[in-house]
């Protein structure tokens, strides 16, 4: 019986349980207070990089997010990853055929914050094509550590998730629904660079207000309209409602061109989707030049 109970365990994903106590006010307030301090530099295609362009960005965050996605990683790991890598980019020129290392040196470092088992250095390899070595990721992976003053638990959206939650009072059985939705913007806005200014706590509460906006308020068994929603979310971060709701139209916006841009990948001829298939994979991001 105990050889059987040692084998369920360690076949079992461990993860922590939700801590309640996490959930009080003050909490929120010091997440609301620290955020500010792990905003990357919104101009720093500009000012910073000479090689990295947004399009080269969504390119790399998007593969990313397919790491994360197939070694199932915590939702937490994504955008502490891509905060990393904007926070890094924001102070470090970088040449773009190392862009993707510094990407999976990332992925790296937030998996190992977040996660109990955290994504291998041979798997990182594995899914660039080998396009570095296991060396060059530890070498990247000291120089950014470095370079961000080992300060790499940032605030990010995926923090303020379970709080404005909890301040809607959603029926419990609705609970998950909303929460899958609003980790789907998350996500989104994450691999988008138009958001890469925007505190956290906003895009966390525009992502909510969205995910109830399409799920319907009545369908949810809430008491108010998708507009009172918003301005109640926007009061809880001390934030113009109009603001708030500029920003979920923004993350609709956003929505909609990556479901037009899917439709379109699905309409193409085989050479087309083949091309588009292959440039998602790491060799060719350095044909591509990232």
């Amino acid at each position: 019986m105990e050889g059987v109970l040692l084998c369920w365990e360690a076949q079992r994903e461990l993860r922590a349980l939700a801590d309640p106590v996490l959930l009080q006010s003050q909490v929120l307030e010091r997440l609301l207070a620290a955020q500010e301090r792990y905003i990357p530099s919104p101009t720093y295609f500009q000012s910073v990089q000479k090689e990295i362009h947004p399009y080269m960005r969504k390119m790399l965050t998007s593969w990313m997010l397919e790491v994360c996605e197939d070694q199932r990683c915590e939702e937490e790991v994504f955008p502490l990853a891509v905060n990393c890598l904007d926070r890094f980019l924001s102070v470090v020129p970088v040449e773009k055929r190392r862009l993707q290392l510094l990407g999976a040196t990332c992925l790296l470092l937030a998996s190992k914050l977040k996660e109990s088992s955290p994504v291998s250095t041979e798997s990182l390899c594995m899914y660039s094509d080998y396009s570095f070595t296991g060396r060059e990721l530890q070498s990247m992976e000291l120089l950014v550590l470095n370079q961000l003053h080992w300060n790499m638990e940032a605030v990010t959206p995926r923090d303020f998730l379970p709080h404005f939650l909890a301040l809607l009072n959603l029926p419990a059985e609705k609970v998950h629904q909303v929460r899958k939705h609003a980790d789907t913007f998350i996500a989104l806005c994450t691999t988008d660079s138009t958001f890469i200014a925007l505190p956290p706590s906003m895009v966390a509460a525009a992502s909510i207000a969205a995910a109830v906006t399409g799920l319907r308020p009545e369908n949810l068994g809430m008491p108010y309209s998708s507009v009172a929603t918003t301005k109640y979310l926007a009061q809880a971060i001390r934030c113009d409602p109009n603001i708030l709701r500029m920003c979920q139209e923004q993350i609709e916006v956003s929505l909609e061109s990556s479901l037009q841009q899917a439709q379109r990948d699905r309409t193409h001829d085989f050479k087309a989707v083949e091309e588009v298939e292959r440039s998602s994979t790491p060799t060719d991001v350095l044909d591509f030049d990232l």
